[in-house]
């Protein structure tokens, strides 16, 4: 399995433009020969474009420089040099990219084969025939090609995902997006199996699709750095809906509630806005007796929020089709939503 990388540091130099050249002609039977030197070529941009089958930034962190070629130099004979080829450096979608320095924010490349240009190349300089003036027939003088910019960027992946699951390690979700998707993510019974997001495409209706991301176990303290939730936190912020995965097994010993409530206070620790996504409970592990019992009680608790609760069972799938049906019905009617305040 590919490694996953969400961030990486990189160093990209545009072309500097090509030199101008100082020529003058000097043909057989032409007395008078005049200035003839030809323009430098513009230097080739830095351009980032994402790619669909890109899912990491790993290969930034084996090549950490990128580096345009310059435009070429003038010649005589009014030969003005070639402009150097822009320099596409692939990435997937969802990355963000921005000023290593400065964290300036220079754009969020989501669509299959969106361009941005991140550094400008040089402009050629010009040849002595441009200087020509009715008092210097004969200019000497050249330009330089200008420098291409220089940056050092950060790049940041954040996964397109219309749903994100959260919950505390060995909650089920890795077993519940395996379920419910095509994806076949590392499954066990110890913490932090998931050691990077899992992407799934769920079907339903007529070839109907939504993406859903398994986050990484997030615990108390993720939004301070303790775990991987903090490393993973960013991922759910594209997503639409947002479902709490509780752990109802008695083996675990935990509380549903408390989790719930401490999954929050993450979240909202980390992004205020984030914590205001749609929310739904999916209550797991139902497939045990102790677990059913305790049903009455926390979906009383939720309903009281005003939250909706699904109980399930990731390992049989129960109750994960009642699940992905309302999934689907809540992301439908979001995404109609965003196009309506798009036009």
């Amino acid at each position: 399995m590919a490694k996953f990388i969400d961030e990486a540091k990189i160093y990209i130099k545009a072309g500097d433009g090509g030199r101008g050249c100082v020529s003058f002609r000097r043909e057989k039977f032409v007395p008078r020969g005049g200035p003839n030197g030809g323009d430098g070529g513009n230097g080739g941009d830095v351009i980032m474009i994402a790619r669909r089958n890109m899912t990491s930034l790993l290969d930034h962190r084996y090549q950490q420089h990128y580096k345009a070629k310059r435009g070429v130099h003038g010649k005589g004979k009014d030969q003005h040099g070639k402009n150097a080829e822009d320099l596409l450096i692939p990435v997937p979608l969802g990355t963000e990219i921005k000023d290593f320095e400065t964290d300036e924010f220079y754009g969020d490349l989501t669509e299959d084969g969106q361009t941005l240009v991140v550094a400008k190349g040089g402009k050629g300089g010009r040849g002595n025939a441009r200087f020509i003036t009715p008092t210097n027939q004969a200019p000497k003088e050249a330009e330089p090609g200008t420098p291409g910019q220089e940056r050092t960027l950060k790049l940041e992946l954040k996964l397109l995902a219309d749903v994100g699951l959260l919950g505390f390690p060995n909650a089920g979700k890795s077993t519940l997006i395996s379920t419910i998707s095509a994806a076949k993510p590392k499954v066990a019974d110890y913490p932090f199996t998931t050691l990077v997001p899992n992407l799934g495409v769920v079907s339903y209706g007529d070839g109907a699709t939504f993406v859903v991301a398994d986050i990484p176990g997030i615990i108390e303290g993720a939004h301070e750095g303790a775990g991987l939730g903090i490393q993973f936190l960013r991922h759910i912020e594209r997503t639409k809906i947002l479902v709490h995965l509780l752990d109802l097994s008695p083996i675990t010993q935990r509380d549903p509630i408390q989790d719930y409530e401490k999954l929050n206070h993450e979240l909202i620790s980390f992004s205020e806005e984030l914590s205001k996504r749609p929310q739904i409970v999916a209550l797991n592990k139902i497939d045990i007796t102790e677990a059913r019992e305790e049903l009455e009680r926390l979906e009383k608790y939720f309903n009281d929020l005003g939250i909706k609760t699904f109980p399930i069972s990731s390992a049989t799938g129960e109750g994960t089709k009642e699940l992905v049906w309302e999934l689907a019905k809540e992301v439908e009617k979001l995404k109609t939503a965003e196009l309506s305040e798009q036009e």
